[in-house]
């Protein structure tokens, strides 16, 4: 069964997320960041309260390493660790601030259509009820 628009949602979900999941981890890890510098692993840990816990670890890491080809954020090995071998330490830089605060007036935006279809829907079901809405004839629309 393909996804809608064409099928390339699958793709996605067999890669351990969704495509709703790769969209929004953009602006989740440069929040993230924006609290202060992190490993990836700890950013992982920390994508659970935004309902990406289930993202493959891979994907994250492509998507940090985008980020910081873009300039978004920069990274430096961390070789003071007590134990174990040295970690990659990311922090955020000054174009991704400015691509944080893009994104956040986006989501806002995008907030307020998904209200608008959603109280449509409701206001439709509403004046309608469940069983005859689906009675209606394109010529027949209110």
């Amino acid at each position: 069964m393909q996804g809608r628009g064409g099928g390339g949602g699958h793709r996605w979900r067999q890669q351990g997320c969704s495509r709703r999941a790769v969209r929004i981890l953009e602006p989740v890890l440069l929040l993230l960041l924006h609290h202060g510098p992190a490993h990836g692993y700890t950013l992982l840990e920390e994508l659970e309260p935004f309902g990406l816990d289930e993202i493959n670890p891979s994907v994250v890491y492509r998507a940090l390493r985008d980020m910081e080809e873009r300039g978004w954020v920069s990274s430096a090995w961390n070789d003071e660790q007590s134990q174990g071998p040295p970690r990659r330490v990311y922090q955020l830089a000054a174009l991704g601030d400015e691509v944080l605060s893009w994104w956040v007036g986006d989501l806002q935006e995008t907030q307020g259509m998904i209200r608008h279809i959603v109280k449509t829907y409701q206001d439709h079901m509403e004046g309608h009820g469940e069983q005859d809405h689906h009675e209606h004839t394109l010529g027949e629309r209110k």
